[in-house]
């Protein structure tokens, strides 16, 4: 039902809007079951949902919607779209229901689910009184307005009937600009390939991403792995516009795959199609699959040729190296170390395989603090391979830039090859927030805030991208900003050590130093092998008073510097907070001659605005040329 406009600042009290088994309540902000049981919402998903049932069986456009959840702020469809997919969730609406919340294609949502008004007190609000017998009595001259009252009433009815058509007649369906490859799922769970599941997913956004289609890259969809996945729920969760899900089944000889692709708008499904051949015609499958998906979606390929290796085993092997590589955690990354070594064994000339290295031996410096020496050495080796191997390859550009900016400190090297890699995959959000965070370490805030923007929109789910803008903000001194982009990656992956790090380092500089330290130890707990959220908690506790709690952990890093690498950066900061500038400067000094990565953030980093005013550290800052 549509309550009347203004119906209810008429009565006494609260409304209360019941709605199936559900329960809601505006003066206490409360969503509950009619047991009684309180469901938790977020501020905005509650207002959204407020909003929908307030004008429960209209179209609701999303300008509107923005306008009424969202006033006098600038947000993003996403914000509105997550909100949507939270409710859903919330009231165990499966795909194609539709109980609650009617997405219109091209206009907004309704909501259709039969809402109850009533007061606060329990009383339910009475229908219109219906006129007394009184009203009907004979006046002169009632006759001839009988057929003039008539008319008005059909007039009346014709027009109303003919708003409920144009409300409900099909939308135009707009036309579909992203789209999410699923990791494809066994047959029968006991028959499990990840490196096949994962590698016909990989392969097929490399090649879909070569037209105009912005296609999800592979970190984002790889927690999609469930046999039971809903490809709907899933597409909205990574905020696409379609979804491709399928199926693989892996003999010695045979492979079997089947694929669908689903408009998420609606849940239709678009096209669908089986594949049996040969195991060693597995390219031509992606290669049929990426064309009938590319003319469904009415959408072109560029045509470039994509690289492929020799054979079945480089390329599975590749894939299993991706699979472990993309962990990130030590014993994982060496392990997908070797199967990339076992690729390239199988063919020396395929390229990715290369690149697969570079990007892992990055990981052991970034992410488990190994020398990057060592390291960085065999990365350079790797990706330069691969860039003379196919220089049209964007992740071979992304691996050589991030080399000369992390380890190399050549800001203009790092710059040529970070644009070329954007260049060649202009909707690779990955490559676009790493272009920005270089443009960010070198003091060039509002380009890189301005790539960084459109890395999100290309792609607003992904959790590097997030986290990453939130440290430009953070780096641009925009902490507010920084610290919503970063909670809003936290609550998108809670496991995602990354976020957790960068958000306690926002909230050390908003002085939230117990929320750092909750941060720091979440981020050391989900990535035990780096010391970085070490030195973050140290500087918590030094600014928070607490002196000795951050002596106890600079001791510790020292006393574990002697056994293995850990960064001088890392110690020098646990100085700088003590106020023990001296030190601070000697460990800064040894980072130089150890290429220590975490270097490249003296110029944007504020834990070391104590020391700007000494001379050695301006010194080191113009050694490296970040003047």
């Amino acid at each position: 039902m549509r309550i009347p406009e203004n119906y209810a600042m008429k009565q006494d009290g609260t409304n209360i809007y019941d709605f199936d088994e559900f329960r809601l309540n505006p003066q206490k902000r409360l969503l509950s079951r009619s047991d009684g049981t309180v469901i938790p919402l977020m501020p905005k998903a509650f207002d959204t949902l407020l909003y929908l049932v307030e004008n429960s069986g209209r179209v609701i456009d999303k300008d509107e919607m923005f306008r009424e959840v969202w006033p006098d702020t600038i947000v993003e469809e996403n914000n509105l779209t997550q909100n949507i997919s939270i409710l859903r969730k919330t009231f165990g609406e499966k795909p194609g229901q539709h109980r609650f919340i009617v997405t219109v294609p091209g206009r907004g949502y309704r909501f259709v689910a039969d809402v109850r008004s009533r007061l606060d007190s329990g009383t339910t609000l009475p229908a219109e009184t219906p006129p007394s017998d009184k009203e009907f009595e004979p006046i002169a001259g009632a006759g001839r307005y009988w057929f003039a009252t008539l008319g008005l009433i059909t007039l009346i009815c014709l027009v109303s009937l003919g708003f409920y058509f144009l409300s409900n007649s099909p939308a135009k369906e707009d036309p579909i600009r992203s789209i999410a490859i699923l990791p494809f799922k066994p047959l029968t769970p006991d028959n499990r390939n990840e490196s096949m599941e994962l590698g016909m997913a990989d392969s097929l956004i490399s090649r879909l991403s070569e037209g105009e289609l912005i296609v999800r890259p592979l970190f984002s969809v790889r927690r999609f792995t469930s046999p039971d996945e809903d490809p709907i729920a899933a597409g909205r969760d990574l905020a696409v516009d379609a979804v491709l899900d399928g199926s693989i089944q892996v003999s010695p000889e045979q492979i079997r795959v089947s694929a669908r692709l689903f408009r998420i708008a609606d849940g239709k499904q678009i096209w669908s199609e089986q594949f049996d051949e040969q195991r060693t015609n597995i390219f031509q499958i992606q290669d049929s699959i990426a064309d009938r998906v590319a003319r469904a979606l009415d959408t072109p390929l560029s045509g470039k040729t994509t690289s492929r290796p020799s054979s079945l085993e480089a390329y599975e092997s590749y894939m299993l190296g991706r699979v472990h590589a993309m962990r990130l955690v030590l014993p994982e990354v060496e392990k997908g170390i070797s199967y990339f070594e076992r690729s390239i064994s199988a063919d020396p000339n395929y390229a990715p395989a290369y690149v697969g290295i570079a990007e892992a031996q990055r990981a052991l410096v970034m992410s488990n603090d190994l020398d990057p020496r060592t390291a960085f050495a065999k990365a350079k080796g790797a990706a330069s391979r691969a860039v003379e191997l196919d220089p049209n390859i964007g992740e071979s550009h992304l691996a050589l830039g991030m080399i000369a900016f992390v380890y190399d400190w050549d800001w203009q090297v790092a710059e040529k090859h970070l644009a070329r890699a954007v260049e060649l995959n202009p909707n690779d959000a990955e490559s676009r927030i790493l272009y920005a965070h270089l443009l960010s370490n070198l003091g060039r805030h509002e380009k890189a805030l301005a790539e960084a923007k459109l890395a999100r929109e290309i792609n607003p789910v992904s959790l590097i991208v997030r986290t990453l803008e939130g440290l430009l903000l953070e780096q641009a001194g925009r902490n507010d900003a920084a610290i919503a982009s970063l909670e809003t990656s936290v609550s998108i992956e809670p496991n995602f050590w990354l976020s957790h790090h960068i958000l306690a380092s926002s909230y050390i500089e908003k002085g939230m130093l117990t929320q750092a330290i909750s941060q720091s130890d979440e981020a050391k707990r989900l990535a035990p092998f780096q010391t970085h959220s070490m030195a973050f908690k140290g500087v918590a506790l030094a600014r928070g008073g607490d002196a000795a709690g951050a002596r106890r952990i600079l001791d510790e890093l020292l006393a574990s510097s002697s056994q293995r690498h850990v960064p001088p950066c890392h110690i020098a900061m646990l100085y700088a907070a003590l106020g023990e500038n001296g030190p601070a400067l000697d460990h800064l000094e040894r980072g130089f001659r150890e290429k220590d990565v975490r270097m490249i953030f003296l110029k944007v980093e504020k834990k070391w605005d104590v020391l700007r005013s000494e001379p050695r550290f301006a010194e080191l800052v113009a050694r490296m040329n970040l003047r």
